[in-house]
């Protein structure tokens, strides 16, 4: 019966084997899929929400263009708030100068933004900035980015100038960036320590080799297939690059950034819940085969291992009709079963036979030893006759070869038989020999006693 649960448990471990491997080679190929469907996804999606910003960009036209040219004539003595959420304030505040030192004049229509006064165009820039950076930082926090700006990039240097960037920097936090980053010093621009102003214009160094995608970007002025990988002091993060072009002028580029750790968060948890997936199907139809091979199959060997098991036990040929009944079908186990029976019966038969066969040996053999203790005794006195002696005799001549020396041998010889045969009769004389066979057996109760002619006997 063990072995039959251990054929349960071996399929069992066969179907787990195979239900592992299975999982492993869809783990793999499921996870190498994923990488490339989400990779691709994801490229897709952040060069739609830089197009995005570029598009909102390119929608501002000639104003963006003004705007970046006082920014980079004007980035370094402009005092813009770390905490500033919102830019309808400063907007306002830009309409009131206006309204103070242009009255009754509105800029592009009364007046070019050179014949604004020095206080109004600081106000318009520090709205401009707000609202880009606020904007910036909105599509990073809705579409969860560690990183959204726009570059201005300079292929004579390979220098790249930071002019709106999502991830606010006080000036206090860019000293301490360039007492931690040294190499960066040759980009400082001084413009003060207080914590609770923007530091602008971040400038960074990047050769072609460094930042191949970029640099093609910004020189043909066409979107590249592929991320840029990024391994640094900000994090492991996949970048996109969008250029922008106002009025046949490159402007800048347009960064959108993700997570390495979050792509592959994500890889792994579509790859986990489809191999999940998989796993449970494949395990539901594993069990259903283990169940209905165990049904089927398994317990019918079950069934007919039982009933083998029975019969050798008890030796009883009524169990064929207990494996008939038990196991039942058209299959090689009912086959098997088949042979069992027949080979069972067949058993049956032999042990009949077999028996038959011992029961008439046994009856020729008592026939035998009858036939043989009549043909050496004596018929009238019931003691050995002539041809047992001759044997006994044989018998010691062997025993002598072998060393054997002690034995003795008796000669007795009954007189005057024939007188009493005349006189009284052969009955009597019969009788008187009887006797004397009588006489010499109770004297020598353990020796052999053979009558070897009509009045003698021996005995050794």
């Amino acid at each position: 019966m063990k072995r039959s649960g251990g054929l349960s448990f071996k399929f069992g471990m066969v179907f787990g084997v195979f239900l592992l491997v299975a999982v492993l080679i869809c783990g793999i190929t499921t996870y190498f899929s994923q990488m490339t469907i989400y990779h691709s996804q994801c490229e897709k999606n952040i060069t739609n929400i830089a197009a995005y910003l570029a598009d909102l960009i390119k929608a501002d036209g000639e104003d963006f263009l003004l705007y970046k040219k006082y920014y980079l004539e004007n980035f370094t003595t402009t005092d813009i708030r770390m905490d500033a959420d919102e830019y309808v304030s400063y907007q306002i505040a830009y309409e009131d100068a206006l309204a103070k030192h242009h009255p009754g004049k509105a800029l592009g229509v009364d007046l070019t933004f050179d014949e604004l006064d020095d206080e109004v165009k600081k106000a318009w820039f520090v709205y401009t900035h707000l609202y880009w950076i606020l904007t910036f930082e909105k599509a990073r926090a809705d579409y969860n980015l560690p990183y959204t700006y726009f570059l201005i990039p300079d292929s004579s240097t390979r220098n790249v100038h930071y002019m709106i960037d999502a991830f606010r920097a006080s000036r206090a936090y860019h000293i301490k960036f360039l007492e931690e980053n040294p190499e960066y010093k040759e980009f400082e621009y001084p413009q003060g320590d207080e914590e609770e102003y923007m530091y602008l214009g971040d400038t960074y160094h990047n050769d072609l080799d460094y930042n191949p995608i970029l640099w093609k970007t910004w020189e043909t002025g066409e979107i590249q297939d592929g991320f840029m990988v990024w391994h640094n002091q900000w994090g492991d993060n996949y970048s996109c690059y969008v250029p922008v072009i106002i009025n046949g002028e490159k402007v800048g580029l347009v960064v959108t950034e993700i997570d390495i750790a979050d792509v592959n968060s994500e890889i792994m948890k579509n790859t986990l819940t489809q191999v999940g997936l998989i796993a449970g199907v494949l395990l539901v139809c594993l069990m259903a085969a283990l169940i209905y091979i165990n049904r089927q199959f398994i317990s019918k060997i079950v069934r007919l291992e039982a009933g083998v098991h029975d019969y050798t036990s008890t030796k009883n040929a009524e169990i064929v009709a207990s494996i008939e009944k038990n196991v039942n079908g058209q299959d090689e186990i009912v086959t098997l079963s088949d042979e069992i029976i027949s080979m069972i019966i067949e058993i049956e038969n032999y042990i009949k036979s077999l028996m038959q066969i011992n029961e008439a040996l046994a009856k020729e053999k008592g026939n035998s030893a009858r036939l043989s203790d009549l043909a050496h005794k004596d018929a009238l006195t019931g003691v050995r006759n002539r041809s047992a002696y001759e044997k006994e005799m044989q018998r010691l001549e062997w025993g002598l070869a072998d060393g054997e020396t002690e034995f003795a041998i008796a000669v007795i010889d009954l007189n005057f038989l024939k007188r009493i045969n005349d006189t009284y009769g052969h009955e009597q004389g019969n009788y008187a020999i009887k006797k004397l066979c009588h006489i010499v057996c109770h004297v020598f109760e353990h020796s052999p006693v053979f009558r070897t002619g009509g009045t003698s006997l021996l005995l050794s």
